[in-house]
């Protein structure tokens, strides 16, 4: 009995104060997803998953746990990612972006924050070239692509820098209004933009994700695993052939490989993997990455009004990140704090959606160009 006894609580005397302090960790990422509905989706299974992992002696990790095995089958693989974009794809309207192909300018210039933040990892000395690269993908607000780059340049920060990357995702409602105000005046943020609706023909709407396809293959083809998951997933949806596939790309794939990719990104963030100064910079860098792709796109914006006869409201520069459709509501919601009467969701969405696009590009490039670089030191 003592012997039973004594294994039933086996765990209590490997229990250390990191382990301690990542259960109060998930906690609070639970606490977020519960009380104020931050990416529940996404926050809950990671923070329970940040639990499950630092139980001491844990059979939830370790070359037997569930949680380990989905990590080889699907982060390491990288199959999660590439599924989660086909879901994504079949959730997306691309048709505001046909529409508006103007837009894909503002995506672009939403990047910026990843090569600024890339270059400050460099200099703090404390990460190589391919570390720094993937801290900077943090800055595309794009899930996803974080992991796909993590996971071929820094798996040793695979959980902090997924943990960032959802983190303020779901923190855009908070963390992109103070930066649009810094930089915009009330004026400008009154702007209206001209939007005119015109039915796009069925064939440009099954040959937009083809040719994008193509294109961005040819440009980067590196981007192809999670461009082409992306346009297929948006092709089953828009050829009107494949409802049943499409609803169920949209649901059940969509729910579960999240609620998947969830808990097993939270069983990376083990006590010993997490409570360093490296994630602690890491995160803090993630920060930066995220505010200056908001202020990239913001002041790209405020140069073309320069040149422009018809302005544009500069805070479409903010929705060329890719956490779709938040940053589009944000954007749309502030511009109706200042005047009830504008709307620019149209605008802002097409912005959004290009910034989708532009973060997969910019990850593939990153993956592409920096081994080349390398090779050339």
């Amino acid at each position: 009995m003592t012997g039973l006894w004594n294994e039933s609580l086996s765990g209590i005397p490997g229990l250390t104060p990191g382990q301690i302090v990542m259960f109060a960790i998930g906690g609070v990422l639970i606490y977020l997803a519960v009380a104020k509905k931050y990416e529940p989706m996404l926050l809950l299974p990671i923070g329970f998953g940040a639990v499950l992992a630092n139980i001491p002696l844990s059979s939830a990790i370790g070359d037997e746990g569930f949680l380990t095995i989905l990590y080889r089958a699907g982060i390491q693989t990288e199959l999660f990612p590439v599924l989660i974009f086909i879901a994504v794809g079949a959730m997306i309207d691309f048709k505001p972006l046909i529409q508006n192909p103007f837009m894909l300018f503002f995506g672009a210039a939403a990047q910026f924050g990843i090569f600024f933040t890339m270059m400050f990892a460099i200099s703090t000395g404390q990460f190589d070239l391919k570390e720094a690269a993937a801290i900077g993908v943090i800055g595309a607000a794009d899930g996803p692509t974080s992991i796909y780059v993590a996971r071929e340049f820094a798996p040793n920060y695979l959980g902090p820098i997924s943990v960032a990357a959802y983190s303020y995702m779901s923190l855009v409602p908070i963390i992109q209004p103070p930066v649009v105000r810094l930089l915009t005046t009330k004026e400008e943020r009154k702007i209206r933009m001209k939007y005119t609706q015109t039915e796009i023909p069925r064939i440009i709407e099954i040959l937009f994700p083809i040719v994008i396809t193509l294109i961005a293959g040819i440009i980067a083809p590196m981007s192809v695993a999670l461009v082409g998951a992306l346009m297929f997933g948006n092709l089953i949806k828009v050829c009107g052939v494949l409802t049943r596939l499409s609803d169920a790309a949209q649901n059940e794939l969509a729910n579960l490989v999240t609620l998947l990719l969830g808990i097993t990104i939270g069983s990376t963030m083990t006590a010993v993997a997490f409570l360093n100064l490296n994630t602690i910079m890491i995160i803090g860098m993630g920060l930066v990455a995220f505010v200056f792709d908001t202020a990239g796109g913001v002041i790209f914006a405020k140069i073309l009004n320069l040149f422009l006869k018809e302005k544009v409201n500069p805070m479409i520069g903010a929705a060329g990140i890719s956490a779709f459709p938040m940053s589009g509501r944000v954007v749309q919601r502030m511009a109706a704090e200042e005047d009830p009467t504008n709307f620019i969701l149209m605008q802002a969405m097409s912005a959004n959606v290009a910034g989708q696009l532009a973060s997969v590009v910019a990850g593939s490039l990153i993956l592409t160009l920096v081994p080349v670089v390398l090779a050339a030191i």
